[in-house]
């Protein structure tokens, strides 16, 4: 598949198509490799001793709109 270019668009709508692309992936089935898998697992079982440093996704994506405006 040939490479897009998007430098033709601005920070922000580059950050909304990542979003767009990425929320048509929510309710796909994409096979996991097995390093994929050790690292969610990973990630999971220490969920609970790092949850309390946790931001949501909301706050993130608004400092991050903010940085770019």
């Amino acid at each position: 598949m040939p490479r897009i270019d998007f430098s033709h668009l601005s920070p922000q709508e580059r950050l909304e198509l990542a979003e767009d692309l990425l929320d048509s992936l929510k309710d796909a089935d994409i096979p996991l490799t097995a390093g994929m898998r050790a690292e969610l697992d990973r990630r999971n079982s220490s969920f609970s001793e790092t949850s309390a440093h946790a931001v949501p996704w909301e706050t993130v994506r608004a400092r991050v709109r903010q940085r770019d405006a």
